[in-house]
């Protein structure tokens, strides 16, 4: 068991907290959160499952570039990240704020 949590926390990185997907919890039961660059969406599925005991109906995959950025007057670059949409069954809920 110990095995299998690292591999969930090694999937998911962190919730995402914005006016959006506070949006998109309230209308669609979609939820957010930052995972890992070689996450698959089985793999997003399974750890969000077995991490929150709830029942996953759908799974989106979002590459994010990094944005271009200055750094004290240098050119420099954010780190590309990826973020899962995750919809649940109806009725069920994730409280984010209490993992965050």
């Amino acid at each position: 068991m110990a095995g299998m949590n690292i591999n969930i926390l090694s999937v998911i990185r962190a919730p995402r907290v914005s006016e959006k997907t506070a949006r998109l919890q309230e209308q669609s039961n979609q939820y957010v959160f930052e995972v890992a660059q070689t996450a698959t969406k089985a793999d997003v599925k399974s750890a969000i499952e077995s991490l929150f005991n709830v029942k996953v109906e759908a799974v989106n995959v979002v590459n994010v570039k990094g944005k271009a950025k200055a750094f004290r007057n240098r050119a420099g670059r954010r780190g590309d990240w990826r973020k899962a949409y995750v919809r649940l069954a109806d009725g069920q809920t994730i409280d984010v704020m209490a993992k965050a």
